[in-house]
């Protein structure tokens, strides 16, 4: 037995707290590692401990192992719990913590090093005999090599990094003519992501859905699978809706591809969990994708249909115990989806986003697994997914109607989010029914779907009383004495206040006039409305337009001149101004061949100089922000008349960073 007492968390986020509330149920002590960028993050706060590992770039903190181990030193922690991501399928690292006499909580430097490589993996598994994709997995890596390897496989093929995953280092090409430049992105992405730049190549399966199965090893030889988990829905190959069971696995096929991880499991002797991941194709057969030699950031999932702790069971095994349970003993109840909550712009091809959140609320009645607070910022140095919301159902359909309200109640302002964008995945007839494969988004969703919205008439209304009301009771704060039966009344013509709410491009003039108590005229246009706020506390409002009843989440991130309100009506987020209420300030114009910096990153290459002649669509530059590599491209056909940005240079959101004049 390899008893332990303090666990660091080499991790951060979401996950970091996750495993902090087990250690802390389990009696066992916990520090948490934080970077410059997050010194005063939830995690941080909720660990018994914590110790600073470096500047906010994750190759200077989170994923230096020096500083680290170094952290474990100083703290006294005898185990280390990886969590996902950073270094948690580091071979070098899980060495090194054996090196130091301190336990990684996790399966052996062997194990990670032949399963956390795409290529060792898959060489490994087509020898023990698991059905693999065809495709290219050798060592020789010239590009010719692949450029040749990829013509007899065929067309679209998948060009993915051998190290680390969650879509880093992945692109799909459909035609030989984009090979090339898929390949030396592909490269730098995952260098940047993993520190090793090897690729491997397979055949891509069309629609097929993304199933994985979990699994459990001890040191005594007992190997078992806890059912599958289907991860289909994904954009930038990389999961947005996760679920147990699969809608469309038969008791066969689930015993055929458990069977299939355990053996893949037992062919490296593995040990603790992991997570064996499946392509199943139309036909019903299944392919190995890879393993993911650590806890999933989809395992909740598992954890709600299973009943089991599954960090807990990462700690008992790490210690030495058995699992304590067989297969026979196994037993799956209902349904369980999960919802990842990133920080992205949906309108902007799921660009990632970073900034301030003004508020945060968790749903009610719902598990949440998060790691952000009020005030907290998302930095522009890590993976953007905030939180996770996961419902359990006796069936799916409950589950995804539990998963859906628990979305709408939960509030997130000052960061753009894809929360909208998971309750209408959740509410399209294509998932309701069970069919969603890795081509959902594409298949349900019509441009227009993703686009930005109008401000609704409902939004705008709602808006427009809470400001009013807000501001009359700021004022009646400042006032000696204001009975409530003289709210509203004046001794003159009850005079209409007007309202320009704006959000985004969109704008809605609204004319508010109060009657008696909290009853209001709003009118939009020729359209009236009879309004009436029936309930209102600091952030939640009930307000009855035309006799149906809006709940309304807000929060007011000025309230010195309540000029800007951040609502969530029905689970739709919107950030409004009362432009009557702002004062503009002159600023200069962008023309519309203005490139700027979508988001703050490093500027990893820059194509173009002053006086070339540049094609829509070409590309401009590369920048790399939340372990994504983001290409910029000419808007307009001209020639570029500036570039003032270099290479290997840090760039912060909206900067420009080209201009190019419009061919006459």
């Amino acid at each position: 037995m390899t008893k332990f007492h303090t666990i660091m968390i080499a991790n951060r986020g979401e996950i970091a707290c996750r495993i902090i509330r087990t250690a802390r149920a389990m009696g066992l002590k916990t520090v948490a590692v934080y970077s410059d960028a997050d010194e005063n993050a939830p995690h941080v706060i909720m660990a018994d401990s914590a110790v600073l590992i470096g500047p906010a770039p994750a190759a200077e903190s989170y994923l230096n192992i020096e500083n680290i181990l170094d952290a474990a030193h100083k703290s006294g922690a005898d185990a280390i719990h990886p969590g996902y991501g950073f270094l948690s399928e580091n071979a070098a690292f899980a060495k090194s913590c054996a090196d130091a006499g301190v336990t990684f909580i996790g399966p052996s430097p062997d194990a990670i090093e032949i399963m956390g490589d795409k290529a060792k993996a898959k060489r490994r598994m087509i020898k023990a005999g698991v059905p693999c994709v065809p495709g290219y997995q050798g060592e020789d890596q010239f590009d010719a090599t692949l450029l040749t390897q990829a013509a007899e496989i065929g067309f679209p093929i998948m060009v993915k990094a051998a190290a680390g995953g969650g879509g880093r280092g992945m692109r799909l090409v459909e035609q030989h003519e984009g090979l090339a430049n898929a390949i030396k992105t592909a490269r730098s992405e995952a260098m940047n992501a993993f520190g090793a730049d090897e690729l491997i190549l397979e055949r891509a399966i069309i629609e097929p859905r993304h199933v994985e199965i979990q699994i459990f090893a001890d040191t005594h030889g007992n190997v078992i699978h806890l059912g599958e988990r289907d991860c289909s829905v994904q954009r930038r190959h990389q999961k947005v809706l996760e679920e147990a069971p699969c809608p469309v696995l038969t008791p066969k096929l689930r015993e055929a591809m458990g069977a299939a991880a355990v053996k893949a499991a037992r062919d490296v002797n593995y040990v603790g969990a992991g997570t064996v991941e499946f392509l199943l194709d139309p036909s019903g057969e299944f392919y190995f994708l890879e393993m993911n030699t650590r806890l999933q950031v989809e395992h909740p999932v598992t954890e709600l249909v299973s009943g089991l702790d599954l960090v807990e069971l990462q700690f008992r095994i790490a210690q030495g115990y058995t699992l304590g349970l067989t297969q026979n003993d196994v037993s799956l109840n209902g349904c369980a989806i999960e919802a990842r909550l990133y920080a992205e712009d949906v309108t902007k091809d799921f660009l990632p986003a970073s900034g301030h959140i003004d508020f945060w609320r968790a749903a009610p009645n719902i598990r949440t697994d998060a790691g952000i607070e009020t005030g907290g910022d998302v930095s522009p140095f890590y993976d953007p997914m905030l939180a996770k919301i996961i419902a359990h159902g006796k069936t799916r359909d409950e589950a995804r109607s539990k998963l859906i309200a628990g979305l709408k109640q939960t509030a997130i302002f000052g960061v753009i989010t894809n929360k909208t964008f998971l309750i209408d995945a959740l509410q399209k007839e294509f998932f309701k029914s069970g069919e969603a494969t890795t081509s959902f988004i594409g298949k349900a969703f019509s441009d227009d779907d993703l686009a930005c919205k109008s401000l609704s008439n409902e939004a705008a209304i709602c808006a427009a009383v809470i400001l009013f009301s807000s501001a009359r009771n700021a004022a009646q704060d400042n006032a000696v004495s204001v009975p409530p039966a003289l709210y509203n009344w004046s001794s003159t013509t009850t005079l209409a206040v007007p309202y320009k709410l704006q959000s985004g491009d969109h704008a809605v003039e609204v004319q508010i006039t109060p009657r008696d108590g909290n009853h209001y005229d709003a009118n939009i246009g020729e359209q009236h409305y009879d309004v009436c706020i029936i309930e209102m506390t600091v952030h939640d409002a009930v307000i009855s337009i035309n006799g149906a009843r809006e709940t309304v989440i807000y929060n007011l991130p000025e309230s010195a001149n309540i000029s800007r309100i951040q609502l969530s009506l029905d689970g739709v987020d919107t950030d409004i101004t009362n432009m009557n209420a702002v004062i503009t300030s002159s600023s200069a114009t962008t023309n519309a061949g203005t490139v700027m910096a979508p988001m703050h990153g490093m500027l990893i290459d820059v194509f173009v100089k002053a006086g070339q002649t540049v094609t829509k669509g070409d590309r401009l530059a590369v920048l790399e922000a939340m372990k994504m590599q983001h290409e910029l491209t000419a808007p307009i056909d001209g020639k570029v008349t500036a570039v003032h940005a270099t290479a290997n240079e840090q760039v912060s959101a909206k900067s420009v960073l080209i201009e190019i004049e419009a061919d006459e």
